[in-house]
C-alpha cells in the first residue's frame, strides 16, 4: 500500500473473540508500512456508548480508519452503537467484520453509517484492498462530499441525483470565497443546511453562524433585530441590545426568507453589504463589522423585483453567486435514500431496532409530490416510526395527505404530467424574464407567437401577473 501520510487504525471489539482480533491485526501488519499504527482497543464484554465516549476523550491520536469486529448477529443495540460511533465519536470510515453468512445485516449497518463490511474467513487480499481504498486520498469530488459531511455530521447531506449533486458540488467553491450567496429553493429543500455547509467549510468556521428568519421579525423591529438599538431608541427600548450583525462578527449571517424584509431595512442592508458598516438604532456613530451574508428565499426574488416589492440593487448585491436547490419531486430517486437516512436517525435517537420499508411503502413515498419537500418527508417518517414500531414499515403505515397521495400511474400518464409541469414552469420563467412580453418570450423559445399563445392558453397562465406592476 502506498502511504501518503501517517495513519492510525483502531481495532474495536464488539463482543468478538480475541483470536479474531489477533487474526485481523496479523493481516494488517503484513502491509509493512512504517507509517501505519495499529491500536487494539478491544474491550472485554459488550462495548457500550459510554465506552465510545471514553475512547473519544482519552485517545491520543485520531484514527484514520476503524475496524469493528462482531461475533454474533447485530442486534438493535449494536446498530445504534455503530451509528453513534460514526456520527459522534469518529470522523473516519468504519469497516465492520461480521459473523459468517450475515451479509444482510451488513447492508443494514451500511445504512446506519458504516463505510464497508467484511465477511469471514478474512483474506489478506480483501482486507488490504479495503485498507488501500479507505486510506488512499480520494478524488476531488469524493473529498468535497466527505468534507461537507464531516462538518455537518455523517449523512446530513443525502442525495445522489444529478440535479442535486450539481448544486452541492458548488458549496466548497462558495466556501473558498467571501462573496454573498443567494440560495433559492422551495420550503423544506435544505437551504439552511446548505448555508451552514458553506460556513463550516470556509475560513469563518471558527466564528458564529447566525440564522434569522426575516419573515418572522415584526416589521417595526426588523432594523433593531439586525443592527441593534440603544436604550431609549424607541418606546419600550429600556435596555441596549446587540443586533444580529454584531453577533455574527467575523462569521456568517444567514438571512432566510430575505424577501420578508421591509423596504426601509432593505436600504440599510444594502449599505451594510456595500460598505461593511452600519448604525445601531438610536446612535449617531457608524460601526464596521466583518460579516459574510448568505441569503435565502423560497419565492422568485426577481419577480419580487419586477413587482416593486424588493430593491433591484439589493437583489444584485445578494445574488453574486446563486445556489438553486431542486424540490424533492424533481429528485425522486433520492427518496429511498432520504427515507432510510431518517429511519436510521430516529432509531438511534429512540434506542430501538432499525426498521426497513417494504416495496409498497417505498413506492407510495416515491409517488407522492412532497410539497413540503425533505422536511415533510422527515416528519412523515417520524410519525410512522412513532405510531408503528414494528420491524417493517408497510404501505398503510405511511400516512400522507389525501390530495397528493395519488395511485400509481401508467408510464404514459406520468410522462404527460411531467411534460405539462415542465411546459408551464418554462413558459412562466420566459414570460417573467421578458416582463410579460409574449412576442419576445416566443422568440426566445424558438416558437412563433401563435403557437406560444396556445401554450399559454393550454396551461391557463395569467400573463398579466407576470408583468411589472405600474405605480
Amino acid at each position: 500500500m502506498q502511504a501518503h501520510r501517517s495513519a492510525t487504525i483502531w481495532l474495536l471489539n464488539f463482543c468478538c473473540r480475541q483470536d479474531q482480533v489477533v487474526g485481523l491485526r496479523s493481516i494488517l501488519e503484513k502491509c509493512q508500512e512504517p507509517s501505519l499504527k495499529i491500536v487494539d482497543l478491544g474491550l472485554p464484554g459488550q462495548l457500550r456508548g459510554s465506552d465510545l465516549e471514553t475512547l473519544r476523550k482519552t485517545s491520543k491520536e485520531e484514527p484514520s480508519l476503524v475496524f469493528g469486529l462482531l461475533d454474533s448477529r447485530p442486534c438493535s443495540g449494536v446498530q445504534t452503537l455503530v451509528h453513534q460511533l460514526v456520527t459522534q465519536s469518529v470522523s473516519c470510515p468504519v469497516i465492520l467484520v461480521l459473523p459468517e453468512g450475515e451479509s444482510d445485516d451488513g447492508l443494514s449497518l451500511l445504512t446506519g453509517g458504516a463505510a464497508d463490511f467484511i465477511i469471514p474467513p478474512l483474506r489478506t487480499s480483501e482486507v488490504l484492498a479495503r485498507l488501500r481504498r479507505w486510506l488512499t486520498p480520494t478524488s476531488e469530488s469524493q473529498e468535497i462530499t466527505q468534507q461537507i459531511k464531516g462538518k455537518l455530521g455523517l449523512g446530513q447531506i443525502v442525495g445522489r441525483s444529478c440535479t442535486f449533486a450539481t448544486e452541492i458540488r458548488k458549496i466548497p467553491l462558495l466556501a473558498r470565497c467571501d462573496a454573498s450567496v443567494l440560495i433559492c429553493g422551495e420550503t423544506g429543500t435544505g437551504k439552511e443546511l446548505a448555508a451552514r455547509a458553506i460556513h463550516y467549510l470556509s475560513s469563518r468556521a471558527a466564528h458564529p453562524f447566525v440564522p434569522v428568519s426575516c419573515g418572522a421579525i415584526p416589521v417595526e423591529l426588523a432594523e433593531s433585530e439586525l443592527f441593534g438599538h440603544k436604550a431609549g431608541a424607541f418606546t419600550g427600548a429600556r435596555y441596549e441590545r446587540r443586533g444580529l450583525v454584531e453577533e455574527a462578527r467575523a462569521g456568517t449571517l444567514f438571512l432566510d426568507d430575505v424577501d420578508g424584509l421591509p423596504a426601509a431595512v432593505q436600504s440599510k442592508l444594502l449599505r451594510f453589504l456595500e460598505e461593511k458598516e452600519y448604525r445601531v438604532l438610536g446612535s449617531s456613530r457608524t460601526q464596521k463589522a466583518d460579516v459574510r451574508v448568505i441569503a435565502a428565499s423560497n419565492v422568485s426574488l426577481l419577480r419580487a423585483v419586477e413587482e416593486g416589492a424588493f430593491r433591484r440593487d439589493l437583489y444584485y448585491r445578494l445574488n453574486v453567486v446563486a445556489l438553486n436547490l431542486p424540490p424533492l419531486r424533481e429528485r425522486a430517486e433520492d427518496i429511498p435514500l432520504l427515507a432510510r437516512h431518517f429511519v436510521t436517525k430516529f432509531a438511534a435517537a429512540d434506542g430501538r431496532g432499525l426498521p426497513d420499508f417494504n416495496c409498497a411503502s417505498l413506492t407510495k413515498l416515491m409517488l407522492y409530490d412532497w410539497p413540503g419537500n425533505v422536511r415533510e418527508l422527515e416528519h412523515v417518517i417520524r410519525g410512522a416510526m412513532i405510531l408503528y414500531p414494528g420491524p417493517i414499515l408497510r404501505e398503510d403505515d405511511i400516512e400522507l395527505p389525501g390530495p397528493n397521495a395519488r395511485e400509481q400511474e401508467s408510464f404514459k400518464k406520468a410522462k404527460a404530467l411531467a411534460v405539462a409541469r415542465f411546459e408551464r414552469r418554462y413558459i412562466c420563467n420566459l414570460l417573467l424574464a421578458h416582463s410579460g412580453n409574449i412576442s419576445q418570450a416566443a422568440r426566445s423559445a424558438g416558437k412563433n407567437r401563435r403557437a406560444f399563445w396556445e401554450l399559454i392558453r393550454k396551461h391557463q397562465i395569467d400573463v398579466g401577473s407576470l408583468r411589472p406592476q405600474r405605480a
